[in-house]
């Protein structure tokens, strides 16, 4: 009896799929750069960065007393409205998958959600230290031009560890509105959100502090806005750093990486 080879099949020889390369972090980073200006209403927000810088370094030539044409004057005013701007470009980069229905391409073609996210923080981080820098600049020249306006000596009453810290507390400002996009994922909520942690939240621990001595004793260990404060105060104590570090693990860290363990579990449609 004789055996008959057969072929192999038709399929074993084809030669093997190349395995494609991953999308360089970077070009991830460079989409989501992108998606900040590609809408009508993120451009604007993009560009009112700067114009908010101009109109209040204008603001402050034309109104501010003599007294007050210093650095710190321009670096408060300009460094106010940022509080409210750059937590809005964070919570608009991660809610706007959801919003927009977006979602379900970008982690198709994406399958590592982890990656998408970190590249939506890396941007946003990103976006604060260039906007305050921006901004740091534009209160140099307009500390120039106030000075030279009365004939004065510049005053730069503000150093570089001073400026640093303002930068890092608009850092975290930026981060929480990260954080409460990720955890709500709905533009509209998590502005809303946002705006009762920042304006409505401090009002009521500051009547707390004022009415329970007991409150105002725990505060700078509960309270994270107010820890943050400190870093628009000048240099920060060893203790002060204690305090930015426990509240920030209770109010930022804790929260986001459960928004983050929810967000790679749940369903995109």
């Amino acid at each position: 009896m004789t055996t008959i080879a057969t072929p192999p099949a038709q399929a074993d020889r084809r030669p093997a799929r190349a395995v494609p390369r991953p999308i360089p972090f970077t070009r991830l980073m460079a989409v989501e750069l992108r998606k900040c200006f590609d809408t009508r209403a993120g451009f604007w927000l993009m560009a009112s960065i700067g114009i908010v810088a101009l109109l209040a370094t204008v603001a402050v030539l034309l109104w501010a007393p003599d007294s007050e044409q210093t650095y710190s004057t321009f670096a408060t005013t300009l460094g106010f409205p940022m509080t409210i701007i750059l937590p809005m470009v964070a919570v608009l980069s991660v809610t706007s998958e959801w919003t927009q229905r977006s979602g379900l391409t970008t982690f198709t073609l994406v399958p590592r959600r982890g990656r998408v996210i970190g590249a939506k923080a890396a941007v946003a981080v990103g976006i604060a230290i260039v906007s305050m820098l921006l901004a740091a600049l534009i209160g140099v020249g307009g500390t120039i031009i106030g000075s030279a306006i009365l004939g004065i000596d510049p005053s730069w009453d503000i150093g570089v560890v001073d400026l640093t810290n303002i930068v890092i507390g608009q850092v975290l400002g930026m981060l929480v509105g990260f954080m409460l996009g990720v955890v709500i994922r709905a533009a509209a909520p998590a502005i809303v959100a946002y705006f009762v942690y920042a304006f409505v939240l401090p009002t009521l621990t500051e009547l707390l502090a004022s009415t329970q001595d007991w409150f105002d004793e725990v505060r700078p260990w509960v309270d994270f806005n107010y820890a943050q404060s400190a870093l628009f105060n000048g240099s920060l104590s060893a203790t002060e750093w204690s305090h930015l570090a426990v509240t920030g693990a209770v109010w930022l860290a804790a929260p986001l990486a459960l928004g983050l363990w929810s967000l790679m579990r749940s369903e995109v449609k």
